[in-house]
């Protein structure tokens, strides 16, 4: 089973801790196949800035599609991730998404912390129907370079804000960005819920839906597009859209 791990941003050492993640996570027999898009922001935090990375995302995807047996979104903001469904022709996973219906597995109401601002997950959060599961949404004050930077000061910033979800209720807390990944394990033994990493979430998600062999849908607003013409795309990106 080849999982394509496809980074939304430009930073490859957020790729790379992805990759390691997701490989932790995976059974033998699951090849982990990491990717960075060839332009776009170095690290999304604004709206503007994830447009622009959803192109990218979509781009790069195109460059695996029908080699990979599916694929896990390794952005915190699932960007583009319905466009990803209708476009690939495998299952297609966001790691928030994976998260999120984790963390609903193992608790009645979850929280998630993450770096910077918290609207993009609560958009996230209510488009998923989940609005009355979530019991927390803490944003740190630190930013994903700062992680490649001091990770020790860093994890302890992150079990500050794990403490304060579980003070507000949750019952699982999602450890909310790419960056994150990996942080987890090393935090799991000082928390006092679970913790969910979006990463390990999605790969286990995705290599049940492989086992499954869902069909794609030929009818509704995920069927893949047909015969849509286009100016200056990405040929393998425009193939997809011709179908």
């Amino acid at each position: 089973m080849r999982l394509l791990i496809a980074n939304a941003n430009t930073t490859e050492a957020i790729t790379q801790r992805c990759a390691d993640a997701a490989r932790a996570a995976a059974a033998p027999g699951t090849e982990i196949i990491p990717a960075t898009p060839r332009f776009g922001p170095e690290v999304i935090s604004t709206r503007a800035e994830n447009i622009i990375a959803g192109h990218a995302l979509l781009e790069l995807l195109a460059q695996h599609a029908g080699a990979v047996e599916g694929v896990l979104l390794a952005v915190s903001h699932d960007t583009a991730l319905e466009a990803a469904r209708q476009l690939m022709p495998c299952p297609v996973v966001g790691m928030t998404e994976a998260a999120l219906f984790g963390a609903c597995f193992l608790g009645a109401r979850f929280g998630l912390v993450t770096f910077g601002g918290v609207e993009t997950y609560r958009e996230r959060i209510a488009a998923h129907g989940l609005t009355s599961r979530c019991a927390s949404l803490v944003g740190l004050d630190v930013t994903p370079q700062d992680s490649l930077r001091d990770p020790d000061g860093v994890a302890r910033q992150v079990l500050g804000g794990i403490q304060r979800a579980v003070a507000e209720g949750a019952d699982a807390v999602i450890m909310g960005g790419a960056a994150l990944a990996g942080f987890g394990p090393q935090l799991q033994p000082q928390a006092p819920v679970p913790l969910l990493d979006g990463i390990a979430c999605g790969v286990k998600f995705l290599e049940a839906l492989v086992a499954l062999n869902p069909p794609k849908p030929s009818q509704g607003s995920l069927a893949p597009p047909r015969g849509r013409a286009s100016t200056n795309l990405d040929p393998k990106l425009a193939a997809l859209l011709r179908g």
